[in-house]
Formats: structure tokens, C-alpha cells, sequence
């Protein structure tokens, strides 16, 4: 994999784009079989696993549905570490995707490099305005979702919750879920992901 300009490890866009296509090879799937399950076209899929583009949070827990994976499988070996723990100071935690302009949402990956079966994602979730629309996100396990600045309308199947900092929510991850309506921005929450053990 080329390393950018400065000799420096390969960006995040080049380690997920090489990490997709190594599941993909591994499973022995086409890019045309990959790219139909994830409902994008052939180029975007290819264009992404180059890393000649990044994929947004839905996009990728698209892709990594179609590959059978959870979506910290396509961010395990960037900036992996083999310390005993983890230490994520303010502000530092892995940008996954931004969508949008500056003023749109980001979300933080806080630990990564889990070993071979992923047990939980925590992501930090900045949303500073309401320019666009919310996908809807379906996953395995539990989510837990920790409010910490501004007020949302959080959607989980049929029902709606108004979250404020303090409050907590936790759901199902198959049951279809995610932001209905930003009612003060900015909004800052915790969402940590448990995914259910293997059974050996």
C-alpha cells in the first residue's frame, strides 16, 4: 500500500478501502456482488476500496453488513497499538467520516484494534447543524446511546425518545433506529455498541 507524501502510514480512506477489499477477497465475493448487497455502484465500491474516496457512516455499515463484519473489521489495523489499553485524549479519537461541510456531523471511533472478534464500538457523535436528513442504522448486538450536550429526538422502531444531556437510552441494534429530529444544536452524545460473544 503507498504511503502519502512524507513517507507518513497510509491514510484512514487507503486502510479501510485495502481492509473492504481483503474481506471481499477473503469471502470470495465480486465487486459486483459486494456493491449490490450494499445498494452502491460498482465504481463508488471500487473507488472506496482504492481509497480514492470516503464512504459515510451508513455507506460503510452497508458494506460491512454485505461482508458479514462489523464495522470496526474495516478500521483494525489503521494506527493499530499492541499497549495493554487505550488512551484517547480530547479530541483525538479517530475521525471516521464527516459528512457534509465543516459545520455537518462527525463521528469519533474511540477504540479500535479489538483483536479478531469485536466485542463493542464506541463512537462520539458531534452534530453541529440540521442540513441534511439521518439514515436509519440497523446492526447486531445492544446500543447505548449517553447524551452529553444539546436535545435530539431519537427514533427506535415506533417509538421516539427526547434525549438531553444525562439522559441515557439503550435498544436493540436490529431494530431500526437512529436521529428523528434535532432539536438544539449543537449535539454531542456517547454511542457504544455491544455486539453479542461467538459462540466457541
Amino acid at each position: 500500500m503507498e504511503r502519502d507524501q512524507g513517507g507518513n502510514l497510509p491514510s484512514l480512506e487507503e486502510t479501510v478501502g485495502a481492509a473492504i477489499r481483503e474481506l471481499r477477497q477473503k469471502h470470495g465475493l465480486t465487486l459486483a456482488q459486494v456493491a449490490e448487497q450494499a445498494g452502491i455502484s460498482r465504481g463508488m465500491l471500487s473507488k472506496i476500496e482504492n481509497g480514492q474516496t470516503s464512504a459515510g457512516m451508513d455507506t460503510l455499515a452497508r458494506i460491512a453488513r454485505a461482508l458479514g463484519v462489523s464495522m470496526s473489521m474495516l478500521f483494525s489495523k489503521y494506527d493499530t497499538t499492541s499497549a495493554a489499553a487505550q488512551h484517547i485524549k480530547k479530541g483525538a479519537g479517530m475521525e471516521v467520516v464527516r459528512r457534509g461541510t465543516k459545520s455537518g456531523h462527525s463521528y469519533h471511533l474511540l477504540a479500535y484494534d479489538q483483536g479478531p472478534v469485536k466485542l463493542f464500538e464506541p463512537f462520539l457523535i458531534t452534530i453541529e447543524d440540521d442540513t441534511e436528513r439521518y439514515p436509519t442504522f440497523e446492526h447486531p448486538g445492544t446500543e447505548f446511546i449517553y447524551m452529553l450536550q444539546g436535545r435530539i429526538e431519537y427514533r427506535v422502531g415506533q417509538e421516539t425518545y427526547v434525549l438531553e444531556p444525562g439522559d441515557a437510552l439503550t435498544f436493540q441494534g436490529e431494530v431500526p433506529h437512529g436521529p428523528e429530529q434535532l432539536l438544539k444544536c449543537p449535539i454531542k452524545f456517547l454511542s457504544v455498541i455491544i455486539y453479542p460473544r461467538q459462540a466457541d
